[in-house]
């Protein structure tokens, strides 16, 4: 079998080599449409394209399939389903930083992280879509027992999973991320100045000041000499002396010393550039992993909710939780695909029993990283 842990966008040249050498694939990554068009080949000729085993996506299915289970074994009718997942930093490690957030994961899919049409999940069945230029400003808060408060924004598609979660008649699905509170309103900021776009090349120097490229994105000053980070602020709506524009400052956004680096870039890719080093994993920072789901069900007449909650944190900056997490199921489900224990054929996700209860078990057995589960009246 081939394990890929390539950029994502590798896989489909991957999975028609696996294909015709007559091997299993196995990927932490998700199911794309070139993948899914591979489904039937792939069955015919009896392989496993083992898609979306690692954290999210990956230990999101299993424990929300399984908890769905065992809620419906129960008999309860489940009526709202909620689930956010974050790579974020243990407490210690954020003090330096006032955006509380350093890469555990892809720089350049953090950058880009919501843009490629409308957000869409249901709310109360109704369809619900939310643009990329206010995803970030529509985050809302999500509290984990005994870790705090968090804000979620959401994926862009939460519907996807309707169908294997069996979730096709529940009218409010929605699947989101986690960042720590005061990270969406930052964020926003920096999409409403246009420094997240990915599409256009500035023909810019190098050695452009990051003062100057934010000057670029703004109207012309309307009274010579005013400071760039309150025009910044006049132009958000932002008080000046805000937490948003204080996160805006950290970065060196109103910098003449600081040049952008790279040139003819995006500016994402300028952005993708002053976050890596300004975002960067300490030798001895430690890393957090906080996935949570909540459950609103019906049973005997009665209105219930169920929070399973999972926070994993990591050793340190190379023995991280985002590594454990991404990479202990896939290499879990890679052995069991080895042994012949994994029945089905064709592109496959963690849905079925025989993936994800044992590898839950594994996990929470030799790992410690298990699922908290709070249950009660609603």
């Amino acid at each position: 079998m081939v394990i890929s842990m390539l950029p994502a966008a590798l896989h489909p040249a991957v999975a028609r080599a696996c294909l015709r050498h007559g091997r299993h694939l196995a990927t932490a990554s998700y199911v794309g449409p070139e993948i899914q068009a591979l489904h039937a080949e792939a069955e015919a000729a009896g392989l496993v394209l083992l898609m979306e085993c690692g954290l999210d996506p990956g230990l999101d299915h299993m424990s929300a399939v399984r908890a769905l289970a065992d809620i419906r074994g129960r008999g309860g009718r489940v009526t709202a389903f909620k689930s956010y997942c974050g790579g974020l930093l243990a407490p210690a490690a954020e003090a330096d930083n006032p955006w509380k957030y350093k890469f555990t994961w892809n720089p350049r899919n953090v950058v880009l992280a919501g843009q490629g049409g409308p957000a869409r999940y249901l709310d109360r069945g109704h369809l619900r879509f939310i643009p990329y230029q206010h995803l970030f400003a529509r985050a809302e808060p999500v509290a984990v027992p005994g870790h705090g408060d968090f804000e979620g924004y959401a994926n862009r598609d939460s519907l996807g999973y309707r169908g294997p979660y069996g979730l096709a008649d529940v009218p409010t699905v929605l699947r989101g991320t986690l960042r720590r509170p005061g990270y969406c309103a930052a964020w926003q900021a920096l999409v409403s100045l246009g420094l997240t776009d990915d599409s256009t090349h500035l023909g810019n120097a190098e050695t452009m000041s990051w003062a100057a490229l934010v000057d670029a994105f703004l109207p012309v000053a309307k009274v010579p000499g005013w400071p760039l980070a309150l025009r910044v602020a006049n132009y958000l709506g932002l008080a000046p002396e805000g937490e948003e524009m204080g996160r805006l400052n950290w970065l060196g956004l109103f910098s003449d010393q600081h040049p952008v680096g790279h040139a003819d870039a995006t500016p994402a890719q300028l952005l993708e550039r002053l976050l890596a080093d300004k975002w960067q994993l300490g030798p001895h920072d430690h890393d957090l992993v906080v996935m949570q789901h909540v459950f609103e069900y019906e049973r005997a007449g009665q209105a219930h909710r169920r929070t399973s909650s999972l926070v994993v944190t990591g050793a340190d900056a190379t023995h991280t939780a985002m590594a454990q997490t991404v990479g202990l199921p896939l290499g879990m489900a890679v052995r069991r695909l080895a042994r012949g224990e994994v029945p089905q054929r064709g592109v496959v996700i963690p849905v079925v029993p025989e993936l994800y209860e044992p590898i839950l078990n594994e996990l929470a057995t030799d790992y410690g990283i298990t699922f908290h589960e709070e249950e009660g009246p609603h």
